[in-house]
Order: structure tokens, then sequence, then C-alpha cells
């Protein structure tokens, strides 16, 4: 199997910073995309100097095009938008479990309550609060059979109604508050990840439109020494008069 050396960088210095640097964590000016190499042109106009720049000047160049591009489209920046430009300059992951972000939040008194909401809201109860209904109803309506502790109009069995009431309402209203806080950071999650993917796939874009850009040049550099090439090989062949 052969033996591939391993690839030798060199030191360059950075056309930003100035600062020496291996090639390795370094990009060529040439293939710097255009919107970023107009936002180097004002803030450092001879960063062309070395014909290098660094990935980290190159990185605060991305979020601060980034930046300007999110303000003059909706006039001024959130924190989900600052987290978003962040993510796309220092290329993180911008996805999330937002059930794990939240569980990590919640107290066991919201655990219990949800329990409770969800409980309440499923057809065990239901049926079960219903045979417990019929039973109660049942055994003090008929005295020849059982002991009537509670006989008509039922007013314990109204009362104890009344309490499973008075506990069920703001438990269910806790359950419905801390599932609009799931949604809430879910949506923000989503906005974010929307928001990314949009600007990625602009900068996508401009990438391509780079590469064709330099390819059409390299063609035409490229058609045009041949041309030159045909002239010259039509001249040598001409008889000599």
């Amino acid at each position: 199997m052969p033996h591939h050396p391993a690839r030798q960088y060199v030191q360059e210095t950075c056309g930003v910073c100035k600062r020496l640097k291996s090639t390795r964590d370094m990009t060529a000016c040439d293939v710097v995309r255009p919107s970023l190499a107009e936002e180097l042109d004002r803030t450092t106009p001879d960063w062309r100097s070395t014909g290098w720049i660094c990935h980290d000047d190159l990185q605060e160049c991305r979020r601060r095009s980034v930046e300007d591009m999110i303000r003059r489209e909706r006039g001024q920046l959130s924190e989900l938008d600052r987290e978003v430009i962040q993510s796309i300059a220092s290329h993180e992951v911008l996805t999330e479990n937002t059930e794990e972000s939240y569980e990590e939040t919640v107290t066991l008194g919201d655990r219990i309550a949800d329990r409770i909401a969800s409980f309440a809201g499923s057809w065990t109860f239901i049926l079960s609060f219903l045979f417990f209904l019929v039973a109660w109803i049942v055994i003090n309506a008929i005295p020849a059979i059982f002991t009537n502790f509670d006989p008509y109009p039922f007013i314990l069995l109204n009362l104890f109604l009344s309490m499973i009431a008075a506990f069920q309402a703001p438990l269910i209203m806790m359950s419905q508050r801390r599932q609009e806080e799931k949604d809430r950071l879910r949506s923000q999650n989503d906005y974010q990840i929307n928001l990314k993917a949009e600007l990625e796939i602009r900068h996508l874009h401009e990438k391509l439109d780079h590469i064709l850009v330099g390819q059409w040049e390299r063609l035409s550099k490229i058609q045009a020494m041949q041309l030159e090439l045909f002239e010259e090989l039509s001249d040598t062949r001409k008889p000599p008069r």
C-alpha cells in the first residue's frame, strides 16, 4: 500500500489581524465570497495585502454580514436572532430537544400536577368516576339494603364533587400553562432553525454563483489562449510569399 506523505502547512500572515498563522487555519483571499469581501473592504481595506485571511477573522466577518442582513430586513435583532448568528459564525448545531430542556426545569409539584391533569382527561377517570357516582347513588337510594349515610338530595356527594372541582381546575390550568411554555420553546427553536436554514441557503446560492463566475472566467481565459494558439498555428502554416 503506497504511503502518502502528510500535507505540509506553511506559515502566512493574516491580512486582517496581521498575525502569523498556519495555512491550515487560513483561507485564501481569492475564494472569499463577494458579500464577505465587500464587508472586509469596508472594515479593513488592506485585507488582501497578504493574500490570506485567518478563520477567526473570516467567522467574525461572516457574523457581521449576517447581522447586517437581518437588521436591514427586520430593523432590529432579537436574542433569538443573535443566537442564530453566533451558531452560523461558529458552525454550531442549533437543533435541540425542547422536551429535555424543559424537563430539566420542572419541579416535583409540576410533575404531580401534570400526572393528575393527564389522568383527569382520560377515559379511565371518566369511567371510574361514573362508576363511583352510580355506586354512591345506589347505596344511598336503597335504605332496605344499605345504610344511608348520604340520603337524597346527596348533600355530602355535592360537597365532595365541589371539592374535586375546586382542586382540579387549578391543576388543569397549571398543566395548560406549562404546555404553553413547552409550545413557546418549541416555536422559538423552530424559528431559529428556519432562520438559520434560510441564511445558509442564501450563502450556498452565493457560493455557487461565486464558483460559477470563477469557472466562467477560467474558461474564458482558456478559450482566449486557445484562440491565440490557433492564430499562431495558422500563421506558421501560411506559405511564404
